[in-house]
């Protein structure tokens, strides 16, 4: 009997440690959804919500920046009218004044020109030639370096004012990729970009297909159907920059503090 009691008994104690273990997972499964729900606040934390207020974010405010860019405008020309009535200049010194203007890319510009229209290709698009690999995403997107050669090569063929997208370019005007979206002087834009230029359409177009970087984006035109347009235009008007012109940059420590930060 002895024996029995011992093999009877066994089981029970080992059945102890399995049932505390089931109780301690329970336990810490509550836990983990109580810790869940407390940290999306009862919302759906797999889905990609919070990505796309901040998406909503952005845009809101790239709007407040051109609501505030077509204030900062009007009332600079307002301050240039009143400077203009009451500086004391000569004719000669105003003309020399409105030269500059149109020279920084303050004032609108008309004259002929084109427009350069870049876009994404087909995000299923499969290569179109023989002896091509198959496009990585990458591939398949405008890249700043892309907006950038076609910026470059329109200077270099001469033109007198560039605007992209909706904007002006000055000489401090940095065009700026991020992810697939492009950030050009505190506004946001999505593809397709569209550059235009006013100058000589001839010398213009001369200038894009001399581009080494144009030539090589060409390649993924015909290889993988990334958008390239080009229009020419009789009477293009660009219009004034219409942004801040203050210069912010990175200023020096002093000596002294640098010395003594440990």
């Amino acid at each position: 009997m002895s024996n029995s009691d011992d093999s009877s008994a066994g089981p029970r104690r080992r059945a102890r440690p399995v049932r505390l273990l089931t109780a301690a997972v329970f336990a810490l499964a509550g836990l983990i959804f109580v810790t869940s729900f407390n940290t999306s606040k009862g919302t759906n934390i797999r889905t990609d919500a919070s990505l796309l207020k901040l998406s909503d974010l952005i845009h809101e405010r790239s709007q407040n920046n051109a609501l505030l860019e077509q204030s900062t405008a009007a009332v600079r020309g307002r301050v240039d009218t009143l400077a203009d009535r009451d500086d004391g200049s000569t004719k000669a010194e105003d003309a020399k004044l409105a030269a500059l203007r149109v020279a920084s890319g303050t004032e609108p510009l008309s004259g002929k020109g084109l427009t350069v229209t870049l876009n994404d290709a087909p995000p299923n698009a499969t290569a179109r030639i023989p002896n091509v690999p198959e496009p990585q995403p990458n591939d398949l997107v405008i890249h700043q370096q892309d907006l950038q050669a076609v910026v470059n090569a329109l200077w270099q063929g001469g033109a007198e004012g560039i605007q992209v997208m909706d904007q002006r370019l000055i000489s401090t005007s940095a065009v700026r990729c991020v992810g697939n979206t492009l950030i050009l002087q505190g506004r946001v834009y999505s593809p397709p970009y569209k550059v235009s230029a006013v100058g000589d359409p001839a010398a213009l177009r001369k200038a894009l297909a001399a581009s080494p970087a144009l030539q090589n984006y060409q390649m993924y035109v015909s290889a993988y159907g990334l958008g390239w347009k080009v229009d020419e235009h009789r009477e293009l008007t660009l219009p004034g920059y219409s942004g801040t012109v203050d210069l912010h940059y990175a200023k020096p420590l002093d000596a002294t503090s640098a010395s003594s930060t440990p």
